[in-house]
């Protein structure tokens, strides 16, 4: 797939654990960890406007594309 979610480096940059933003962020540790490996087949922007607010980031900070 080449579109890239770079969301660990963005956790790891914060000093951040998944668990930790999944609570701040209101959802599943087990829906979070899905976006994380790149097997989610869609977002909401509502939660990457979660992400994006919890992280101090833009959405080009964590999705990438790679043609």
């Amino acid at each position: 797939m080449p579109i890239i979610i770079n969301l660990d480096v963005m956790l790891a940059k914060r000093k951040m654990k998944s668990m930790d933003l999944a609570e701040q962020i209101g959802i599943t540790p087990a829906n979070l960890s899905i976006l994380k490996n790149g097997k989610a087949k869609g977002v909401r922007f509502e939660t990457l406007e979660a992400i994006c607010k919890a992280l101090d980031c833009k959405p080009g900070d964590i999705i990438d594309y790679v043609a």
